[in-house]
């Protein structure tokens, strides 16, 4: 089941079902009397409909809040000059309410407010009881809209930082990536293949996370150019997906010398330095010399040496490349902690 805001309470007796109060739920839980109580304070007629706005008009994060209040809002508008046309000239009688209805959707649609027809409905339904339009009665129903409206506004300000969640999934990812460095690193120094699919499709999941988070968070942030963990989750997803690129290249080996169990040591190096992400010119500079000295040596005598050469020659390859998005990340992780 898709997560729909931060947990606040867990309600659990004993042999029941867990029961889950998010942010959203507790937001509309206010916003909803609060905008009731405004209304009857104000003594409006139909000041129940304040508290059905504003349970349509709570919303995730505040950019959707905000376009919510705009379709709502500009519906409701539309909504009333259209009651007053159609019932006025055609009469209050149930076809009218049809007629309305036939030209008030094209237009919301048109105008990009169509999320906004079921309140608008509940605002032409309170002119269609009324028998008659009057200036107060119209008075009454925006106050009405904007009550509800600006309840659901006031407790969508808030909206819970996502920055320690975002954390604790960089903080996995890191995890993964140190464990299936070390497996490869294990494997070229003894042959011992360890590492499954298990750690990759776990990690997979952390970026579909990830990305969940980001998107909602970046709603958060509606004046922010860009969201500084998309960025590192993106150099993290290249980071990973040539990671993926080089076990086909591992599995192919079958027989390991020295220069595997080289390979295998700049694997260790760059186990222990994911959570740094420094060791970048150091680790260059020696594949540069582990490769010069490939192209040194004499060419293999048998073919599978030759393919098992030909497959470390790559991975240093595709090393130089993973070194290269490390540099990115450092980077990244410099403009978030400035």
């Amino acid at each position: 089941m898709r997560r729909r805001g931060f947990v606040l309470l867990y309600i659990k007796k004993q042999g029941e079902t867990e029961v889950k109060i998010g942010y959203r739920t507790l937001k509309t839980a206010i916003a909803t009397p609060l905008a009731i109580w405004i209304a009857q304070v104000l003594e409006l007629n139909n000041f129940v409909s304040a508290g059905i706005i504003a349970v349509l008009c709570i919303q995730t994060t505040r950019k959707r809040s905000f376009l919510t209040a705009w379709h709502r809002f500009g519906a409701c508008m539309i909504s009333i000059v259209y009651s007053f046309l159609i019932f006025e000239l055609i009469g209050y009688h149930p076809i009218a309410i049809g007629i309305l209805l036939l030209l008030f959707i094209p237009t919301t649609i048109k105008f990009n407010l169509a999320p906004g027809i079921v309140t608008s409905s509940v605002i032409l339904l309170h002119l269609y009881s009324s028998g008659h339009i009057t200036l107060s009665l119209v008075w009454n129903e925006f106050l009405l809209i904007i009550i509800g409206i600006g309840s659901a506004l006031l407790l969508n300000l808030y909206m819970p930082s996502l920055d320690t969640k975002l954390f604790s999934l960089s903080k996995k990812v890191e995890s993964n990536i140190i464990v299936i460095l070390k497996k490869i690193a294990l494997y070229l120094h003894k042959g011992e293949k360890t590492w499954t699919s298990k750690e990759i499709l776990e990690t997979e999941k952390l970026f579909r996370q990830a990305d969940l988070f980001v998107a909602r968070d970046s709603e958060n942030h509606i004046l922010r150019e860009e969201h500084p963990y998309k960025l590192y989750f993106n150099v993290r997803k290249e980071q990973f997906s040539i990671l993926k690129r080089m076990l086909p290249l591992i599995n192919q080996l079958n027989k390991f010398n020295h220069q595997a169990d080289q390979i295998g040591s700049f694997f260790d190096q760059l186990a222990e330095a994911v959570p740094r992400d420094n060791t970048t010119e150091q680790l260059l500079a020696q594949i540069e010399e582990v490769k010069q000295r490939f192209e040194a040596e004499p060419l293999p005598d048998t073919k599978e040496e030759f393919e098992a050469r030909a497959s470390l020659f790559q991975l240093l390859h595709e090393l130089e490349t993973y070194l290269e998005i490390i540099e990115s990340i450092t980077t990244i992780n410099e403009m978030h902690h400035s």
